[in-house]
C-alpha cells in the first residue's frame, strides 16, 4: 500500500514549538501546504503555502491529489475542523492525521470544567440559534467563534433570549504565549479588542430554556392559524415515537410544529415538511430557523404524493392535511416495512377514510375531544374544539 498523499496536521497557537517530530517531518517533505493565513504565518510558510479560498472550499486540495500535500488545521482537525470535510471525499489510505490539543480541551483545562459534562459547539460558521434547543439553567458550553466581533454578538443573543445573567469566559489565543482569559456576564459585556482565535465558555443562567416535553405553547410558532394545537401535538408526537437519528415526513406541514418538535425530541432527528402553500412554507422555514433547526428541518413546496419523490426514506410519516384514498394507497404501497404512520382527521370524510384503513390494516384508533375554559358572560364555560380522530399503524 502506498503512503498517504495528504497529511492533516493540527496546529496550536505555539506554532512550531508545539509540533511533534512526525508533524515536522511531514511539513518538511510537503510540496504544497494549505492553511489559513494565520497558520501559514505561524510556521513561516511562504512559497509552498496556499491560503484557503473564500468562500471556503476543499476543491484546491483535491486538485493536488497525488502530490505530497499538507493541510494545517486548528487543534484537532476532526473536532469541528477541516478533517471531517476532507475525509468524506477520500479513501482511508489517502490521508493521515496528526492532531494537536483542541480549543475545547484547552478551554476546559483552563477553567477546570469536566469535558464529559460540557457541550462543545462549533459556531464559527453556524447561527447562534443552534443554542436554543440545548440551552437552559446550569448548562455549560464551550463554543468556537468566527472572530473577536462574534463575542459581543453572542452575548447579545444570550441577553435577548433570556440568558443575560450567564457567566461568559472569553478565552483568546489559547495554547500560545499571548493567551488571555476574561470573564463577564452576557448582559454586562464591555470587552474591547477581542482577538482571534477565540472561544467563549458559557455557564448558562436564566429560565428561558425550552421545555423538553412534547406540546410547546402554540404562540412560540409562526403560524396563520393552521397549526396542530398543543394537546393534539403532544398526542401526535407520542404516537410518532421519535427515536435517535430518525427521519419524519410531515405531509401537510402547516406551521411545521410537528416537524419542529420531532427534531427536538431526540438527537439527530430530521424532518421534511411537505406543504402546498408558499406562505406556510415561509412560516415553516421561520420556525426551523428560530428553533435552531434549519440544518435538520427541510420544507418542500408541493403536494403529496407527487412531492414525496426523491425524499430521504422515512422512519415515520405524519399526515396532518390533504389526506385522500390515493395518498394512503401510495404510502402503503411504497413505504418500507416497519415505517410508522400517524394520521389525524377532523372532517367526517377523513374520519371515514381512517376507519376504513383501520379495518383493513389494524393499528390503533384514538378519538380526542378537548375543551378549554373561556369567558361565558360574567362566568366561565367550556370552549370545545373539533374532535380529532387519530389512526396510528406500523406498515
Amino acid at each position: 500500500m502506498s503512503e498517504p498523499w495528504l497529511s492533516i496536521i493540527g496546529l496550536a497557537e505555539d506554532g512550531p514549538g508545539g509540533l511533534s517530530d512526525a508533524s515536522r517531518d511531514l511539513i518538511a517533505r510537503a510540496e504544497v501546504i494549505f492553511g489559513g493565513p494565520r497558520h501559514l504565518t505561524l510556521l513561516g510558510i511562504t512559497d509552498r503555502g496556499r491560503a484557503w479560498p473564500v468562500p471556503f472550499s476543499i476543491d484546491p486540495v483535491l486538485a493536488e491529489r497525488g502530490r505530497n500535500v499538507v493541510v494545517l488545521a486548528s487543534g484537532d482537525p476532526f473536532w469541528f475542523g477541516a478533517g471531517t470535510t476532507l475525509a468524506k471525499h477520500l479513501s482511508p489510505e489517502e490521508w493521515t492525521s496528526v492532531p494537536a490539543k483542541s480549543s475545547f480541551t484547552l478551554a476546559a483545562n483552563e477553567l477546570g470544567w469536566r469535558m464529559e459534562e460540557t457541550l462543545c459547539i462549533g459556531l464559527h460558521a453556524a447561527p447562534f440559534d443552534r443554542l436554543r434547543p440545548i440551552f437552559g439553567r446550569g448548562v455549560r458550553a464551550i463554543c468556537t467563534l468566527r472572530d473577536g466581533a462574534a463575542v459581543e454578538q453572542i452575548t447579545d443573543w444570550l441577553t435577548d433570549n433570556g440568558f443575560g445573567p450567564s457567566t461568559c469566559h472569553v478565552l483568546e489565543r489559547l495554547g500560545g504565549t499571548r493567551k488571555r482569559v476574561r470573564t463577564i456576564t452576557a448582559e454586562t459585556f464591555d470587552l474591547v479588542e477581542v482577538d482571534a482565535p477565540v472561544v467563549i465558555a458559557i455557564d448558562c443562567a436564566g429560565d428561558k430554556g425550552l421545555p423538553r416535553a412534547s406540546g410547546l405553547k402554540d404562540d412560540l410558532f409562526a403560524s396563520d392559524g393552521q397549526i396542530t394545537k398543543r394537546p393534539v401535538r403532544a398526542l401526535t408526537l407520542s404516537a410518532l415515537a421519535p427515536r435517535v437519528n430518525e427521519v419524519l415526513w410531515d405531509i401537510g406541514g402547516g406551521s411545521g410544529s410537528i416537524s419542529v418538535e420531532w427534531c427536538l425530541a431526540a438527537n439527530g432527528c430530521t424532518a421534511v415538511a411537505l406543504e402546498p402553500r408558499q406562505d406556510r412554507c415561509a412560516n415553516i422555514r421561520q420556525n426551523a430557523a428560530q428553533f435552531g433547526l434549519d440544518h435538520r428541518l427541510t420544507c418542500v413546496l408541493g403536494t403529496a404524493p407527487e412531492g414525496l419523490m426523491n425524499l430521504p426514506t422515512p422512519d415515520a410519516v405524519f399526515i396532518g392535511g390533504g389526506n385522500s384514498p390515493a395518498l394512503m394507497q401510495h404510502l402503503w404501497d411504497t413505504l418500507p416495512t416497519g415505517t410508522r404512520i400517524v394520521a389525524n382527521a377532523v372532517t367526517l370524510e377523513t374520519e371515514s377514510l381512517l376507519l376504513n384503513w383501520h379495518g383493513m390494516h389494524g393499528g390503533d384508533l384514538l378519538r380526542a375531544e378537548l375543551a378549554e375554559s373561556a369567558p361565558l358572560g360574567r362566568m366561565r364555560g367550556w370552549d370545545r374544539a373539533r374532535p380529532i380522530l387519530q389512526w396510528s399503524v406500523t406498515r
